[in-house]
C-alpha cells in the first residue's frame, strides 16, 4: 500500500497562483523568472549536489534561471548540517541560487507555495523510499524531473507525467525541454494530477485499507 497525501492539508490545498508567487518572492525568488526547485532533506541520497550541476548546465540554456533547493533541518542532527554546509559551499556565490529551510520560515505552506510557483520540479535522489513531495508535485500539476529509483517511477510515468533520469546531464535536458515547452509541461502537468488523483490521494488510502481487511477477515 504506497502512501499517500492529503489534498485538504495547507500544503496541497489549492494555492493561487499569484499569492505562491508573492509567497516566494519574500524568500528572494524573482517571480518573473524562471524557478526550479527541489524539495528534500540536505543528504548526500538527494542529490543537491547534481541539481546544482544539472542547474548550471540549463543556465548556459537559459542565462535568467534559478534554483531553490528547499529542506527541513533537525536541531540535532549534524549530519544534516554538515551537509546542509557542504551543499552551500557547493552553490557558491551565485545569487540566483536559494538554500532554504524551516529554520529560516519555510514551513508546509510555504513549500506548497514553492512547488505551486515553480516552472519545473525536480527530485534528482539516488536511492528514495516513496516520495510524497513527488506526489505534492504532480498533485499541483507540475511534471517532475526524477532520478529512476524507489517509489519515484511509480509516480513519474516516463514522458507522460515527467522524466525519469539517471544522470547530471539527463537531468539537464530534461528541465531544459520543459522549460522550453511550456504547452508540454502543461499537458504533462495535468496528467500527473490526474495520475496522483486516481491513485495517491487520501481517500486512496483508506480504500486500500478496507480491502486489506476485508481479504484479511476471509481468511
Amino acid at each position: 500500500i504506497p502512501p499517500t497525501i492529503d489534498p485538504l492539508s495547507p500544503k496541497n490545498a489549492p494555492i493561487p497562483l499569484e499569492h505562491a508567487r508573492e509567497v516566494v518572492a519574500g524568500f528572494g525568488i524573482d517571480p518573473s523568472r524562471p524557478l526550479i526547485t527541489q524539495i528534500s532533506r540536505f543528504d548526500p541520497w538527494k542529490d543537491p549536489l547534481g541539481v546544482i550541476d544539472a542547474y548550471r548546465l540549463v543556465k548556459k540554456g537559459i542565462p535568467n534561471v534559478q534554483l531553490a533547493l528547499v529542506g527541513s533541518m533537525a536541531s540535532d542532527d549534524p549530519e544534516g548540517w554538515y551537509f546542509l554546509d557542504k551543499t552551500s559551499r557547493h552553490a557558491g556565490e551565485d545569487n540566483d541560487i536559494f538554500i532554504l529551510h524551516n529554520f529560516q520560515g519555510v514551513g508546509a505552506y510555504e513549500v506548497g507555495c514553492f512547488q505551486t510557483a515553480s516552472d519545473s520540479v525536480v527530485q534528482k535522489s539516488t536511492r528514495e523510499g516513496f516520495g510524497l513531495v513527488v506526489t505534492e508535485a504532480l498533485w499541483k500539476g507540475k511534471p517532475v524531473v526524477g532520478g529512476n529509483v524507489g517509489g519515484i517511477p511509480l509516480q513519474v510515468i516516463n514522458g507522460e507525467t515527467g522524466y525519469l533520469v539517471n544522470s547530471i546531464e539527463d537531468c539537464a535536458d530534461k528541465v531544459l525541454y520543459l522549460l522550453q515547452h511550456p504547452d508540454e509541461a502543461r499537458k504533462m502537468g495535468k496528467a500527473g494530477q490526474d495520475h496522483v488523483r486516481h491513485h495517491f490521494l487520501s481517500m486512496h488510502h483508506l480504500k486500500n485499507y478496507l480491502h486489506l481487511f476485508r481479504s484479511l477477515a476471509i481468511v
